[in-house]
């Protein structure tokens, strides 16, 4: 949920010069926003008809048959420190809904929040969002710390686009439980670390009168945050340290699919979760990533460059050659794809299209699938 202090330190950088569309030299078109506009993480989540018991200890046999998401990164990826603890997550799902499960080390576990929908990240916690129709509106975060204390939220945007969380939306028949590998609030000791599960209906993620359950091959977005904040013992207790201004030191995030930002609320940035009925597979490789996301980046990547325009000259630009966009149908993968815009001051929606299917983002930024060009 968390704004970050650094809410647009890449958005709003220098606008830069673009090379000719086509997919040998996207690197250099993208030059500047390669973190935002690298491919996401993916997994593939089958099917189980046995579910497991949520009491956060990962030992059902349906767990010990599902395999692990890679470890954690920093979020804004390679370009800080690996995470000093690793991190890792599995899924599985049934017709009722998703079974998420983690694992976090930690060798000084604590919590000081007890109440439902308390704000869970002002202590370590472990973090769940999900977008199931990948449009980066109406989505979902779960937040769950060591005290297994749960703050749930829906957003109808992000934050980004003038949007605020809508806190009293508790999901209908959640389950979640923790297990603690070592002590509590107890710093005399060395503790393993603590697993969390997370069952979320198919129901509670759903904007309809019906659950929405997936259909095989289906595929959402979703990503996985841990906010660890620094800590020293001060009369045996664990207290967050501060800087020299007296404020306590900026938390680390660390995600499964790096954000290329300090800001999970980029839901286009989130990793592919891709599910599967059948019982077993690789769950790293078994899912090609469409085209269409492919294809998405272009849009996503004038969006971007609107976003620091505006910054600059407080207005849009009216056409893509004031964003230094000069060739507008180029190659991707082999295909043919044309590039257009429609745009005033206050607004604008970019477009791209191959074949009969097009993709457009707006200023909010709300993506969409036309088909046929209607």
């Amino acid at each position: 949920m968390k704004t970050p202090k650094r809410l647009y330190s890449i958005l709003f950088c220098s606008i830069v010069s673009l090379c000719v569309l086509n997919n040998s030299n996207a690197q250099s078109r993208f030059a500047g926003k390669e973190e935002l506009l690298s491919t996401p993480r993916k997994y593939t989540a089958f099917y189980t008809k046995d579910a497991p018991l949520v009491d956060g200890k990962l030992d059902d046999t349906v767990w010990k048959n599902v395999g692990w998401t890679e470890h954690f990164k920093d979020i804004e990826g390679n370009k800080r420190p690996v995470p000093t603890w690793n991190t890792r997550a599995k899924m599985t799902w049934n017709d009722q809904g998703l079974y998420i499960a983690a694992e976090l080390l930690e060798p000084h576990i604590w919590g000081t929040l007890k109440n439902y929908d308390d704000i869970v990240f002002h202590d370590n916690d472990f973090e769940v969002f999900i977008d199931p129709d990948n449009d980066t509106h109406r989505y979902y975060e779960y937040e769950v710390n060591a005290l297994n204390t749960m703050f749930d939220l829906f957003m109808s945007k992000p934050y980004r686009n003038g949007s605020g969380a809508m806190i009293p939306y508790n999901a209908p028949g959640m389950k979640w439980a923790v297990d603690i590998q070592g002590t509590l609030n107890n710093p005399s000791d060395t503790d393993k670390g603590w697993t969390v599960e997370i069952f979320i209906p198919f129901w509670a993620v759903s904007i309809a009168n019906s659950p929405k359950v997936p259909a095989d091959g289906d595929f959402w977005r979703i990503n996985f945050s841990r906010v660890e904040w620094d800590t020293e013992i001060k009369d045996d207790k664990y207290v967050k340290k501060k800087g020299p201004d007296g404020r306590n030191l900026p938390e680390h995030n660390w995600v499964w699919s790096p954000q290329g930002v300090i800001n999970m609320h980029f839901p286009e940035r989130w990793a592919y979760l891709h599910f599967s009925k059948q019982s077993s597979g690789d769950h790293l490789n078994s899912f090609i990533i469409p085209y269409s996301e492919e294809q998405k980046k272009y849009i996503w990547h004038i969006y971007y460059l609107q976003k620091d325009y505006l910054q600059k000259h407080q207005t849009y630009a009216s056409d893509l050659s004031k964003l230094g966009v000069k060739d507008l149908s180029f190659n991707i993968n082999g295909k043919q794809n044309k590039l257009w815009m429609e745009a005033t001051s206050r607004q604008f929606m970019v477009y791209i299209s191959s074949d009969e299917h097009v993709y457009s983002v707006n200023d909010e930024g709300l993506v969409q699938h036309i088909l046929n060009g209607k």
